[in-house]
């Protein structure tokens, strides 16, 4: 199988690649990123030896771009990481960069893809898209979508173009949507990337509002198992929601961290809490662990340890993507709050 993986230098299109090349032998993966602030090569640094490994720096804004990547390989699947991804940024930049990539992107890579007759798109979304759950319940496959700030409608919008490609056209698309990531390589404006770094530094903990906002955490690599199995197994037309079942307040991350890393909470400090911030997510992973069979492998406390471990052994890494716009990102973001 030849895979184009957009995205592939971000957090979790990273780690999904890595897992393929080391979990099939007969694959071989072309790695499609336009590498903007949180895309990072580095990330791939030791599967890029790799004869079953390329890379091309491209952006799937750019229809000339794509149409030269799908041309010059004859692709079984698509699976399209690639996002602009961050909430606070959709807010404090405006909607037209998510637009332009989440949207008109993602339309780029269905047209080039019908026009190859590439077997299979799998669509890589977010729960965000369902918008905010009451104190009960958990988003369900059918419950409707519902977004609440401009990165979630934007993926909500390619959402709608996939199944439309799919239901007009007869493309072979699927869409997996999963709730919060953690783990390896994670860009450091995340929740739980940031509080580590602060926390090593002895630097405050920015919590908005009162850090009750309730999440789903899965380790990532739980997340690219499923996506492996969807691409392998899903059926065509069907959505697939991905979580662990762990949601907890954001404030008992954080809490846990600085336990873990042996810190004071007297670092945590509240700040004022951003625009239309959803209050609860929860996943209900029902479908895939009925039709596929997926469960994840990580708990909460298995993960989270390697995922301090994992920075901690990786300090280098975590300087390298912190200089430059994310310095300047993380000022405009929290400067005054």
């Amino acid at each position: 199988m030849k895979i184009l993986v957009t995205g592939g230098a971000g957090f979790i299109g990273s780690n999904f690649i890595r897992l393929c090349l080391q979990s099939h032998d007969d694959i071989e993966v072309v790695n499609l990123d336009a590498l903007t602030y949180a895309g990072n090569l580095e990330s791939l640094a030791d599967v890029a030896g790799d004869p079953r490994y390329e890379f091309v720096k491209a952006d799937i804004a750019n229809r000339d771009e794509v149409n030269a990547v799908m041309e010059a390989h004859a692709f079984d699947a698509v699976l399209n990481f690639a996002a602009e991804s961050h909430v606070d940024r959709s807010l404090h930049m405006g909607p037209q960069i998510f637009i332009q990539t989440n949207i008109l992107g993602t339309q780029n890579l269905l047209d080039a893809a019908r026009s190859r007759g590439v077997a299979r798109f799998v669509q890589i979304s977010t729960d965000e898209v369902y918008g905010s759950l009451g104190p009960e319940g958990a988003f369900s496959e059918a419950t409707p979508v519902l977004p609440n700030n401009p990165y979630s409608a934007t993926k909500a919008g390619a959402d709608f173009m996939v199944r439309a490609a799919c239901r007009s056209h007869g493309l072979d698309c699927v869409i997996t949507r999963c709730s919060n990531n953690y783990g390896p390589y994670q860009f450091p404006e995340k929740l739980i990337p940031l509080m580590i770094a602060n926390a090593l530094e002895e630097k405050p903990l920015p919590v908005y509002g009162d850090g009750m906002h309730v999440r789903d955490w899965i380790y990532v690599l739980d997340h690219c198992s499923a996506i492996d199995l969807v691409l392998r197994q899903g059926k065509t037309g069907e959505v697939y929601n991905i979580g662990s079942m762990y949601d907890v307040p954001n404030i008992q991350v954080v809490k846990t961290l600085l336990r873990l890393l042996g810190k004071s909470e007297s670092l945590i400090k509240y700040v004022k809490d951003r625009p239309g911030h959803d209050r609860r997510y929860a996943m209900d992973s029902t479908k895939i662990k009925n039709e596929l069979g997926w469960e994840p492998a990580y708990t909460f406390e298995r993960g989270i340890q390697q995922t301090i471990d994992w920075y901690l052994a990786n300090s280098t890494w975590l300087e390298n993507v912190r200089s430059g716009e994310y310095q300047s990102n993380y000022e405009k973001l929290y400067a005054g709050r």
